[in-house]
């Protein structure tokens, strides 16, 4: 019996207030997504309502999620409103499950003119946890300010959205589904794809999977410890860590995605990835790291738990890159940081004679670089690295360029990251994180610290604070001119350089869950003696903290006693 065609339906809606973008797509609470009528179907239809109906009509665009709770309801949504607003086919991972590292490689090897990823990254997960919402473009990157405003006015005047409610999907059974629509020509198309395949097959190109094999399980086998958070990166970690690359299974941990990552927020860091800290405590492990829900941000422990700082790690596979096949094919061209990230990774590029880019924080800010052949790596300390392969930040690919530096050098991740510092300086780097400020009090804490820096006596005032004196060198609020197109970023953050190449850097977050302001403070500085390398970083950077909490006066105008979170 034939099938009648589906039908295309155009439901009546009104705008929301609040769905500009952030630096990271759209985040809410998941019950706003999932409670408020329309508040989702808003939202993609603003999405795809971005992309000239020229270019929309037939075109492929790529649908993933990292798998918290929602995820799936999301995506049968999402199918439906693609179709009915003319796009031709849907890549989609099997299960909806794709890590944004994998959705970047696969738009960019299909040409797809974009893609959407349901992620609320490292945030919690559950129904009572965050949702997001992230649009890629065709380089496979995040979208550009530009793009991100076109969506946020188009949901600002929308009063109706397109949508095929009988159009039903098997997320589970891999292959092509196609879909007759009333009032199209051609059917319309979904393929569910593996997962890892084409993420591996890219890898298989970069490095030299033969020497990480030998490190993992050789006669001098690496005993390693990989926690993959319960987020998406889990069947990754299994297909390419263990079946592929010959690490025991045992090796990974929390490998199997689950809606509300095991009731914990899939944050790699030393204050959620406690089961990993403790893990790589006891002795046993050479080398330890995990992933956040979507796989694109990392974290590296050495035996016995020796923390590599994110702003470190990006310095140290600068400093490393002949040690990976690609890079030796391709060549090195730039490399690039944000704002917030130290200048570890300056020192490198100084050594190597190649450009170093100070940006933004946001990875979009990286992907005009790349597509310009400046740049080949880059990286954030928000446990964030990539290079020209994709144009997103990439975990696993992290944790590979760490194991091939080892195999190379034949030594673990202390010596390696002591040998750096011996040859380098130490860059010591801490952030402190105040979450849920109230949003008025965070702006006016900001407005009213960028006007005392702002100030021409505040360059050359020294701080005292015990035996140590900092003089001001320069303040700014950084804005950024991107070399490629001339686009201009303002307002980027605060920063303050004082005479010995100490900082101090406030910025004023966007990427929580809609619960209030985040206001991040980064403190840096630098020592080129190697005497003093084995120094707590608090203690170092203690006097620098207690400058930035004195000229903000953030506890006492936020009611803090001291930040959520250390990193």
């Amino acid at each position: 019996m034939e099938m009648s065609p589906i039908p295309v339906v155009t439901v009546q809606t009104a705008p929301f207030e609040d769905q500009r973008p952030g630096t990271n797509g759209l985040r809410r609470k998941t019950a706003v997504f999932e409670g408020k009528k329309n508040y989702l179907q808003n939202y993609i239809q603003s999405v795809l309502s971005s992309i000239d109906l020229r270019d929309r009509q037939g075109c492929t665009m790529v649908v993933g999620s990292d798998g918290r709770y929602f995820s799936r309801a999301a995506t049968e949504v999402i199918v439906q409103m693609a179709a009915a607003n003319g796009i031709g086919r849907l890549v989609i991972g099997h299960n909806g499950l794709l890590s944004t590292p994998a959705v970047s490689c696969i738009i960019r090897k299909i040409k797809a003119i974009g893609g959407i990823i349901l992620t609320a990254s490292h945030n919690p997960g559950g129904p009572g946890g965050d949702f997001g919402i992230k649009f890629n473009v065709a380089n496979g990157g995040p979208s550009s300010d530009t793009v991100m405003e076109r969506i946020h006015q188009v949901s600002r005047t929308l009063e109706e959205y397109a949508i095929c409610p009988d159009l039903r999907i098997d997320l589970s059974r891999l292959g092509r589904q196609e879909f007759d629509l009333e009032n199209k020509f051609k059917p319309f198309r979904v393929e569910i794809v593996d997962s890892v395949e084409v993420y591996l097959q890219m890898l298989r190109n970069i490095f030299d999977f033969s020497a990480i094999k030998s490190l993992l399980s050789g006669p001098d086998q690496l005993k390693i410890h990989i926690d993959a958070m319960s987020g998406v990166t889990g069947p990754y970690v299994r297909r390419i860590l263990c079946d592929e690359l010959g690490a025991p299974a045992n090796s990974a941990v929390n490998c199997v995605p689950l809606e509300d990552f095991g009731g914990r927020p899939p944050e790699p860091n030393l204050t959620y990835a406690t089961s990993l800290v403790d893990a790589m405590k006891g002795g046993d492990f050479g080398f330890g790291a995990a992933f956040d829900a979507d796989g694109d941000r990392y974290m590296i422990l050495g035996e016995n738990g020796f923390f590599v700082n994110p702003s470190d790690s990006v310095a140290i596979m600068a400093a490393n890159l002949s040690a990976i096949p690609y890079f030796k094919q391709m060549g090195v061209r730039g490399f690039a940081r944000s704002v917030a990230t130290s200048t570890a990774i300056d020192r490198v590029a100084k050594a190597m004679k190649l450009a170093l880019y100070e940006t933004p924080t946001g990875w979009r800010y990286f992907g005009n670089l790349m597509d310009s052949g400046r740049c080949s790596l880059c990286g954030e300390e928000s446990f964030g690295t990539g290079s020209d392969h994709i144009r997103e930040k990439d975990g696993l690919w992290s944790v590979l360029v760490w194991l091939s530096i080892m195999a190379a050098r034949k030594q673990g991740v202390e010596q390696i990251v002591r040998e750096h510092w011996a040859k380098f300086g130490r860059n010591y780097f801490c952030r402190f994180d105040y979450e849920g400020l109230d949003p008025r009090a965070a702006f006016y804490l900001m407005r009213d610290l960028e006007a005392v820096i702002s100030d021409k006596a505040f360059t050359n005032q020294k701080f005292s604070v015990g035996d140590h004196i900092y003089s001001v060198e320069r303040a700014d609020n950084f804005e950024y001119i991107d070399p490629v197109d001339g686009s201009v970023a303002r307002n980027q953050g605060l920063r303050i350089v004082f005479n010995d190449a100490t900082r101090l850097v406030f910025r004023m977050s966007g990427s929580g869950g809609g619960q209030g302001s985040i206001i991040r403070i980064y403190a840096e500085s630098f020592e080129r003696d190697p005497e003093r390398h084995n120094r707590e970083t608090q203690v170092v950077l203690g006097p620098l903290i207690a400058i930035a909490l004195k000229i903000s006066n953030i506890h006492e105008r936020t009611g803090r006693r001291g930040p959520n979170v250390i990193t």
